[in-house]
């Protein structure tokens, strides 16, 4: 059987990403209900917030579902109370140590699998003890390894130096791409930017329009300096490149980001000034579709390219 089928108590290792503003209860819900893995993103959520949608979430659905947290957001502990007190059994930890909480999480009976971009951090999850890593490649959106590493070369890297169950991430938006993955090594795969398009996505539909009319190189790894993200080239992006040519400095960089700039672009649909993060698979993305089509697209596609690559000759 396969491992993240086994972890999770899922029909298929697809984990939906849990992302900022794009991640709410009808997303998770629809994903889970569709036989992956639903993630609710509490970066974008107070406490209280994440409470309601994991209530709502329950309600959608019977199916396993998880919370993603930024261990770089604030509430980090009030998040994780709300989690125990709600009885969540999964949770995605990332862009932190994965040392911190997991022990504490594990202990009220939640399986916990911490993001990483590198071997260093992958080494210091399996000290942690967490049940599952996810290895994400500098193609994916949002937040991401500094380092710049591609899925390709990091799925293969993690899997040859870890036992424990392995998720796939960045670039992976296809059954083609999932099975690429698996082959690699991978046990499962995560996927971001293929539910930004979907119809259950709290996304705002300037955003999710942006998304499946987005061509290649129209994204961005930047802001290193404080923390890498992949955003959509826009006019707030021009700003980024507009200060890096005239030496800003970190502080600089901090007060041209500001606060509220993803919210403003995913949520809100500011498509010139705010922050739009999502993945270079997004030039592959071309309509908005309910989640079960998705999922039902991926799982038929990896189902024809296995059986193609079982009559491959050399």
């Amino acid at each position: 059987m396969n491992r993240i089928n086994e972890l999770f108590g899922i029909k298929y290792p697809i984990i939906q990403g849990g992302m900022i503003w794009c991640s709410g209860w009808e997303l998770a819900s629809a994903v889970s209900n569709a036989g992956g893995l639903g993630l609710i993103g509490s970066g974008s959520m107070y406490p209280e917030v994440l409470r309601k949608h994991i209530i709502k979430c329950k309600k959608a659905t019977n199916k396993p579902f998880g919370v993603n947290i930024p261990l770089l957001y604030p509430d980090i502990e009030q998040h994780i109370n709300v989690i125990i007190e709600e009885e969540v059994k999964v949770v995605f930890t990332s862009a932190g140590s994965p040392k911190k909480h997991t022990a504490r999480l594990q202990s009220h009976g939640i399986k916990v699998v911490h993001v990483i971009a590198n071997k260093k951090f992958a080494l210091k999850c399996v000290e942690a003890g967490v049940d599952a890593i996810v290895a994400e490649g500098f193609e994916a959106g949002g937040h991401n390894g500094i380092e710049e590493i591609t899925t390709m070369c990091l799925i293969p890297m993690i899997n040859d130096l870890i036992d424990i169950p392995l998720i796939a991430a960045g670039g992976i938006g296809s059954g083609k791409a999932m099975l690429a993955s698996m082959v690699l090594g991978a046990d499962g795969v995560q996927i971001g930017s293929r539910f930004i398009a979907s119809e259950e996505c709290s996304a705002h539909i300037n955003f999710k329009n942006k998304v499946v009319s987005v061509n290649e190189g129209e994204t961005d790894l930047t802001l290193k300096e404080l923390t890498p993200v992949r955003l959509m080239k826009n006019n707030f992006h021009q700003k980024i490149q507009n200060a890096y040519a005239n030496n800003a400095s970190k502080e600089e960089l901090i007060n041209l980001l500001g606060k509220g700039r993803a919210k403003k672009g995913m949520f809100e649909g500011d498509l010139s000034e705010g922050e739009l993060e999502v993945g270079q698979v997004s030039a592959m993305i071309k309509e908005i579709m309910p989640v079960s089509d998705i999922m039902s697209k991926i799982i038929e596609e990896f189902e024809q390219e296995k059986n193609k690559i079982s009559n491959l000759k050399l």
